[in-house]
């Protein structure tokens, strides 16, 4: 699948054979990341795409580089000249950010630094919950999560908020741990405000979240 090798190489990680797809296996502090085969049209704007961060204006400048050698290109969704971060889409179009050095905000998250969702202040206390990961931003409606391990920060910026079309292209597979079971654990979010969706052929349960973004919990494996 050339968009999980284009990730791979650009993270230098490797592909492994996934059900349906093909998978990034992460780490303690960055997220792994999924790819699978769709047909589905993007009917809008993805509602979260990711941000690489940078140690020196040519550490930058050198993510870059490799990026449009393996296949991304330079996207203008308006951002000034004065703004530090530079703006790629893969080669399935779609977008990330290449963060300046000396962010703040991202300094200790790792090479994939966020992921930068849309999304209410609600749906980020959500997501604290569900992951049970500490709140490290809540202020002006935007918030962010991150693992108690730390790395790769999800964020959500607040409103306003897109309306949305369709299910989205971009979603969250959580997979319980050893200690718990799906059922229960399907159970627990829809306690604390998820909805339940559909089962998939192979299992998943699908939720969405207060925002009404689809999610899966997988069955074990």
């Amino acid at each position: 699948m050339r968009l999980a090798r284009f990730w791979a190489d650009l993270l230098d990680r490797e592909v492994v054979d996934d059900p349906g797809g093909a998978a990034l296996p992460g780490t303690a502090t960055q997220l792994g990341l999924r790819f699978v085969e769709s047909s589905a049209q993007r009917e809008a704007a993805n509602r979260m795409h990711l941000h690489l961060t940078s140690t020196s204006p040519a550490d930058q400048q050198q993510t870059v580089a490799r990026a449009l050698a393996l296949g991304a290109s330079h996207l203008d969704l308006g951002q000034q000249p004065e703004e530090g971060h530079i703006v790629l889409a893969d080669p399935d179009g779609n977008a990330f950010c290449v963060i300046e050095p000396g962010n703040r905000f991202l300094a200790g998250c790792g090479f994939l630094g966020e992921i930068a969702c849309e999304g209410t202040r609600e749906v980020g206390l959500f997501w604290s919950a569900a992951l049970r990961w500490p709140l490290v931003w809540d202020q002006d409606q935007e918030t962010a999560v991150q693992s108690p391990a730390g790395g790769t920060k999800v964020a959500w910026g607040g409103p306003p908020v897109a309306p949305k079309q369709g299910r989205n292209r971009q979603r969250f597979d959580l997979a319980p741990t050893a200690h718990g079971d799906q059922r229960s654990e399907v159970d627990r979010l829809v306690s604390l405000g998820a909805t339940r969706i559909e089962v998939g052929e192979d299992g998943a349960v699908m939720l969405a979240d207060p925002d009404g973004n689809e999610f899966r919990v997988l069955p074990p494996r």
